[in-house]
């Protein structure tokens, strides 16, 4: 027992490594979803047959929507195989995916180069990012958690939505870089392609660290005490936790519904001609960049207050400030598009959402003991993207056509629903909190 708390604890002596380790590779999971949808105009110029602008961006962010229908097998078995193998062979796995993913996208060449080929390696691409993102929220969160002391769970979870932001920061610079520095017909020939290429560079990176990690104690130990049970399979695991995978799908339609409507497509919205602002894709890319400033402070610090306070106050106060908060910032940038405003109603939204997805983190692991813990938050996270965030940017540029504010009515939407799963998710059985959280901690 003295050597196995010697173990856990020098375990948990390096955060820096274990921060960096999960991060890294969520920060190139949304760099790459960023950028895609900063430069959609570009991309569908080289990918598909021009016609008017909405039509191709239409087309474009289907492409996007469609890379999420892989989510869910990659959350399966990328999911199962974490929970078999263990969390440091599932992170190296799914940063060697995207890798790929995003050169596919980088180097495919045009549609009047090769024709019908284009837009069909433009969708490899995509599927193979949506696949190996599916096992990439459930593999970073679980060993973020198991890494953690036990009274800072939330705080190193927050560095997965803290990553988010500093790859969007990293991604607007690149936004703003790029629209800077080449003219219009020089992004929409080539110039839209060096932010994937910058992407790559995260790799070797990412693959170093992740390889160079030691597995968690909490899953060491509970291999130990399944040595001789057979591994978790997906109908054990939807037998037995049905009302985990319910409520964790429920909450999970607010976080990826206020980050994909936010944060990933308010900087297409505001230049957009539907939306009638009248915004420079540059000016866009520089209120981005200044957002996502406070997004990845504000991040951090909901978690340290989550781990203080607990995780369900903490949700519940972000639930209602993006249900509340969302119209009247909307309403007023519409009144009002002035630059100021903009980088204003952009901070407002980037400080709502960090409220809340700060913390979601943690509190979708801390429902799912360790054993199943990366299959069922893959499972749960990312049902709840593929149906409401990977299409979103498509449905609200389509929305938007016909009502400017309906960035606001879709997150209202998430937003009740976020909070009757809030209701009911702290609720479940004691049994499957993870010994490090305690229900009083939590509630």
């Amino acid at each position: 027992m003295e050597r196995m708390n010697q173990d856990t604890t020098s375990s948990k002596k390096s955060p820096g490594k274990a921060v960096a380790a999960a991060s890294i590779g969520n920060a190139l999971e949304w760099y790459d979803f960023s950028v895609f949808a900063f430069f959609a105009t570009y991309i569908g110029h080289s990918f598909f047959i021009d016609g008017d602008e909405n039509s191709t961006l239409f087309k474009t962010f289907l492409i996007f929507a469609v890379g999420f229908i892989a989510r869910p097998l990659g959350a399966l078995y990328l999911g199962l195989y974490g929970d078999r193998v263990g969390r440091k062979s599932a992170l190296v796995l799914t940063i060697a995916l995207m890798a790929i993913g995003t050169l596919i996208i980088a180097i495919a060449p045009p549609i009047w180069m090769i024709g019908i080929g284009a837009p069909i390696l433009l969708l490899v691409g995509r599927l193979l990012q949506g696949f190996s993102a599916g096992g990439e929220i459930g593999g970073a969160t679980a060993f973020l958690v198991e890494s953690a002391p036990k009274e800072k769970q939330a705080v190193y979870a927050s560095w997965l939505q803290a990553s988010m932001g500093i790859s969007n920061i990293l991604a607007a610079l690149v936004g703003v870089t790029i629209t800077s520095y080449f003219t219009d017909p020089e992004i929409h020939e080539w110039a839209w392609r060096i932010p994937f290429i910058i992407g790559l560079l995260i790799v070797p990176v990412g693959w170093y660290i992740r390889r160079n990690l030691d597995e968690t104690e909490d899953f060491k130990i509970q291999q130990r005490a399944q040595q001789h049970i057979a591994p978790p399979t997906l109908k054990t695991i939807l037998k037995e936790y049905p009302k985990h995978i319910l409520f964790g799908f429920m909450f999970s339609i607010l976080w990826a519904v206020s980050i994909y409507t936010f944060i990933i497509y308010m900087p297409t919205y505001y230049s957009s001609h539907s939306a009638g602002l009248g915004f420079t894709r540059n000016q866009a890319f520089t209120a981005s960049l200044i957002g996502n400033v406070f997004m990845v402070v504000l991040c951090v610090v909901s978690g340290s207050l989550a781990d203080r306070f607990g995780m369900a106050r903490i949700l519940k106060i972000g639930a209602l400030i993006l249900l509340f908060g969302s119209y009247p910032l909307l309403a007023w940038l519409q009144h009002s598009p002035t630059f100021s405003t903009l980088i204003m109603v952009h901070i407002a939204f980037c400080m709502m959402v960090s409220i809340f997805c700060g913390v979601a983190p943690a509190a979708l692991a801390s429902i799912f003991p360790v054993a199943v813990r990366t299959t069922g938050m893959s499972i749960s996270y990312n049902i709840a993207t593929i149906f409401f965030a990977g299409f979103a940017p498509a449905l609200l540029t389509w929305a938007t056509a016909y009502n400017v504010m309906a960035p606001s009515f879709y997150l209202i939407m998430a937003s009740f629903v976020g909070l009757i799963a809030l209701h009911f998710m702290f609720n479940l059985n004691a049994e499957v909190v993870p010994e490090s959280q305690s229900v009083n901690k939590i509630v």
